[in-house]
């Protein structure tokens, strides 16, 4: 009924052509295998799907988990290079439960396959075991540097797993994709955590970035240049434009000057002049220099625009409370050394005589006994201790504030 009403309305051959366009649109969904894996676009048919699910579909090695990148979409079917593989259904329990026994059996095979190539001395570095979902075949991954005969080794394989054996050499950049790892900036690699084609990475981009070429520095963990090089280079490419390059040469009120540094992300010039001088200045100040054939005139330094005045030393202070006038620090006095027979140079036997005059105890003798050597006598260590304590009451004399209290010696 639909339909003849749309023949009465724009006729028969109209009605023709929309029927036809709306059996070739086909919904499309983009899948991928692993976490930073390529994607696939594959016929979604009539499931509703949104990104994160799990599904299974039919691919040229066998069916496969894989997970949903993006929601459906309509697709023309003119546009698509080839037919593509359908989705057969959305994972379950059981599915998922098959995805966890496969990872076991896939340590297993790869321990295996590994003693078989140290028993046989294989030049060649296993790097993955990977099972088909349905476990038709087992796909081994290595690394060697020239072609490896490993058909004695498939033998043993299939003879021990009862399947199907598939030996794939990968290179270094797939290695460290499967591996992973943490790289020189700290993070997880980008290979396996959201690339997902290489792209081809030259030294022309480290030049372009003023960076150091170090192998060490612009290399990763795979021995290849970082793939982080390439993400800033288009940048640095448009920065770089109507900057002058290093070493260029030009004369400037009759000095030849050089320029000697450039910074790209500040777009700063620095230039050496004839004389000796090193000038810095902004891309539009070297355009105005390269069109005038002068050099910038100097300003003074900021620190010295913004300094204070400074005031002149014979200008008289204002008149003002005197507590307001700073006081003036004390002098420090520096303490002398006592000297070895006392700090006035008088003897032992003097300042003894003088503390009897004044009242004072005579200090206890000790006993007569031999002096030992390296040691001083007894009568020394007594005039020691006479001078030590003459000294001790000056100095509480002249921390003592006020007038200084008066001597037994003048009474």
């Amino acid at each position: 009924m639909v339909l003849s009403q749309v023949q009465k309305n724009i006729g028969q051959s109209d009605a023709n052509t929309i029927i036809s366009d709306a059996n070739t649109m086909t919904r499309t969904v983009t899948i991928k295998f692993r976490t930073a894996g390529k994607h696939y676009d594959f016929n979604a048919r009539d499931f509703d799907l949104k990104a994160g699910d799990q599904v299974i579909v039919e691919t040229d090695r066998g069916r496969a988990l894989g997970s949903v990148v993006t929601p459906p979409v309509e697709a023309d079917d003119n546009s698509a290079k080839r037919d593509l593989k359908s989705v057969l259904r959305v994972a379950t329990d059981d599915d998922l439960q098959l995805a966890v026994t496969n990872a076991a059996r896939e340590e297993t095979a790869f321990r295996y396959c590994r003693a078989k190539i140290i028993e046989r001395k294989m030049e060649m570095k296993l790097v993955k075991a990977e099972y088909l979902f349905d476990g038709s075949k087992i796909i081994f991954y290595f690394t060697a540097d020239g072609r490896i005969d490993f058909r004695e080794l498939v033998k043993d394989l299939a003879h021990h797993f009862h399947t199907r054996i598939e030996m794939r050499q990968i290179g270094v950049r797939d290695e460290a994709k499967l591996i992973g790892g943490i790289g020189i900036c700290g993070q997880s690699l980008c290979c396996c955590t959201f690339l997902t084609d290489f792209s081809p990475v030259s030294v022309k981009m480290a030049k372009e970035q003023q960076l150091a070429l170090n192998p060490s520095k612009i290399s990763g963990q795979c021995g290849r240049l970082l793939c982080c090089l390439g993400y800033e280079y288009e940048t640095y490419c448009k920065s770089r434009k109507g900057m002058p390059k290093c070493g260029a040469r030009l004369t400037v009120d009759g000095l030849n000057v050089q320029v000697s540094e450039t910074d790209i992300l500040g777009q700063k010039v620095c230039v050496r002049v004839e004389d000796g001088r090193c000038l810095k200045m902004s891309k539009e100040e070297f355009r105005q220099m390269q069109e005038s054939g002068k050099l910038p005139e100097k300003e003074p330094p900021r620190q010295l625009r913004d300094a204070p005045a400074v005031k002149p030393e014979n200008e008289q202070k204002p008149s003002g409370d005197a507590g307001d006038e700073q006081p003036k620090k004390r002098r420090r006095r520096r303490r002398r050394k006592p000297a070895a027979d006392g700090r006035d140079g008088s003897t032992g036997e003097q300042r003894q005589s003088a503390a009897q005059d004044a009242g004072d105890e005579k200090p206890p003798q000790p006993r007569d006994r031999k002096s030992r050597p390296g040691q001083p006598p007894p009568q020394a260590k007594a005039d020691s201790t006479v001078a030590d304590g003459e000294q001790k009451k000056r100095r509480r004399r002249r921390r003592r504030p006020g007038p200084k209290p008066a001597s037994a010696d003048r009474n």
